[in-house]
């Protein structure tokens, strides 16, 4: 078992002992999306850190876009739910990558692209497979191609 996949055990058996629900359920709807991650496929296998943390970025996710469907549905309280497992599934991600640290990031894929004479709006997709590696769990995809578009039409 990974160690991130471990901890998450660990944590799991806290919040069940500690009568943490909302912890808990959080804790086994992400093991239960690991564990539906391994067996998927034809054979099942072991999921590395860098996976299971993929799928815990796709469930913080699921969780924000939960908790800004069920606002503006006008189910406040749903709302809340989602959005505070989505704060407990933070926990485990890496730091987030500051606005001007991914825009410095970008900057330099833009002038590296422009150095290949790749410019203007085109330059989009060249720009973005220099810049996703740089960045990968530390900004939203979203985040990133709105950073390259602002620059790019700049």
């Amino acid at each position: 078992m990974t160690t991130l996949k471990s901890k998450l055990h660990d944590d799991l058996n806290v919040a069940i002992r500690a009568r943490d629900e909302l912890s808990s359920s959080t804790l086994r709807l992400t093991l239960t999306a690991i564990t539906k991650e391994e067996v998927a496929g034809k054979e099942k296998r072991e999921l590395s850190d860098d996976e299971v943390l993929k799928v815990i970025t796709r469930e913080a996710k699921k969780r924000r876009e939960a908790a800004d469907a069920f606002a503006q549905g006008g189910r406040p309280e749903q709302a809340e739910r989602e959005k505070a497992e989505g704060e407990f599934l933070a926990r485990y991600l890496p730091q987030q990558m500051s606005d001007d640290e991914l825009n410095a990031i970008v900057a330099q894929a833009v002038e590296e692209t422009k150095a290949a004479g790749v410019e203007g709006p085109r330059a989009m997709g060249a720009v973005m497979k220099i810049v996703n590696p740089k960045v990968a769990g530390q900004a939203e995809g979203g985040r990133v191609a709105a950073a390259v578009k602002k620059l790019l039409a700049g």
